[in-house]
C-alpha cells in the first residue's frame, strides 16, 4: 500500500482536472454540432490523463536532476524524488513506461474516431501527438528544457488548450471550423493561470536555481498583473463565443457564474506569495475542469 500511495502522489492527481476539461470541452462542442461518440471521449480521457501524469512524472524527475527541488527554498508540496521516495532509476523506468502507454492509447484512438479517416488526419495527429509527449518530457528535462527559459506559458497554454480541444473536437467531427476556437484558447490561459500560480509560489526557489519563468522575469507584481489580464480575457473568450454562436439563449450562459470564482482567486492571490499561493493551484484547476463542464452542459441545453 505505502509502494502505491508514494506513486499516486508523484502522478499529482490535483493536476488531472484540466486534461480531462480540454477532452470535456472539445467533445462538448461537438456534442453541440451534433457529432458526438462515446469510444472518442472515453479514449481521448485515459490519453489525455495519461499525458499529464507523464508530464508530472518527467517534471520531477527532470527538476530533480538539475537540482532545482533541493535548493531547501522550494516553496511547494515535497516532491517523490525530491524526499526520497522513489528513486531516480525507478522514475525513469516510470517515464518510459508512461511513452509507451501514451503511444498505444494515441494510436487506439487515432484508428477508431471517426474524424481521423483519411491519410492526411492520420498524419497531422501522429505528428500532434508526438510533439505532445515530447513536451510532456521536456518542460525540465534535457540540456535545452523549454521551462528553464521562459517558454513553460506558451506550451502550456497550447498543449491544455488550442491542441487537445480543437484536436479531440476534430476526432469526433472530421471538421475544421472555427467553433472550439475560442473556448480553446480560454481554457489555455486558465492553464498558463495554473503555471504562473505555481511559478509565482517558486519564484525565489527558481530564481536561486537559475530557472527562467515569465514570474521571474516579471517579478512578482507583474506576474500578478500577467494573471489578471489572463483572467479577464478567459472571460472575453467565452462570452465571445455565445455572443457569436447562442446569442439570445439565457440558459445557455449560465456558467458564467463560474468566473466569480476566478476573479475572486485573482484577488486573493494580489494579496499572497510564497506557500499561501500554493491553495490556488487546485483551486484554478478544479475550477477550470468545472467551467468545462457547465459550459458543455449550458450550451448543450
Amino acid at each position: 500500500m505505502a509502494s502505491i500511495n508514494r506513486w499516486i502522489h508523484a502522478f499529482r492527481l490535483r493536476t488531472l482536472f484540466l486534461a480531462v476539461a480540454s477532452v470535456i470541452l472539445g467533445s462538448g462542442l461537438a456534442w453541440f454540432k451534433g457529432q458526438f461518440t462515446l469510444h472518442t471521449f472515453l479514449l481521448a480521457c485515459l490519453l489525455a490523463v495519461t499525458l499529464q501524469v507523464l508530464a508530472n512524472l518527467a517534471n520531477d524527475l527532470g527538476d530533480y536532476l538539475k537540482g532545482t527541488d533541493t535548493t531547501g527554498r522550494r516553496e511547494g508540496p515535497v516532491r517523490a524524488l525530491q524526499g526520497g521516495s522513489i528513486t531516480p532509476r525507478a522514475m525513469k523506468q516510470a517515464v518510459t513506461t508512461g511513452v509507451l502507454m501514451c503511444t498505444v492509447l494515441g494510436l487506439a484512438l487515432l484508428f477508431t474516431a471517426p474524424g481521423a479517416d483519411n491519410g492526411e488526419a492520420t498524419l497531422l495527429f501522429l505528428l500532434l501527438g508526438g510533439t505532445s509527449v515530447l513536451a510532456a518530457l521536456f518542460y525540465t528535462m534535457g540540456r535545452n528544457a523549454y521551462g528553464y527559459k521562459g517558454w513553460g506559458d506558451l506550451f502550456a497554454f497550447l498543449f491544455f488548450g488550442p491542441v487537445p480541444v480543437i484536436g479531440t473536437y476534430f476526432l469526433h467531427t472530421g471538421s475544421a471550423d472555427a467553433l472550439p476556437l475560442l473556448p480553446a484558447v480560454g481554457l489555455g490561459l486558465i492553464s498558463s493561470m495554473i503555471l504562473n500560480i505555481n511559478n509565482m509560489r517558486d519564484i525565489e526557489n527558481d530564481q536561486s536555481s537559475g530557472k527562467i519563468t515569465i514570474a521571474v522575469k516579471l517579478g512578482l507584481k507583474g506576474a500578478k498583473r500577467y494573471h489578471a489580464v489572463m483572467t479577464i480575457s478567459t472571460f472575453l473568450c467565452f462570452i465571445a463565443f455565445n455572443l457569436l454562436y447562442l446569442p439570445v439563449a439565457p440558459l445557455a450562459y449560465l456558467y458564467l457564474f463560474l468566473f466569480l470564482r476566478f476573479f475572486s482567486i485573482m484577488h486573493n492571490i494580489n494579496n499572497r506569495g510564497g506557500g499561501a499561493l500554493d491553495p490556488y493551484l487546485k483551486q484554478t484547476s478544479l475550477t477550470g475542469f468545472l467551467l468545462s463542464l457547465a459550459f458543455v452542459l449550458c450550451i448543450n441545453l
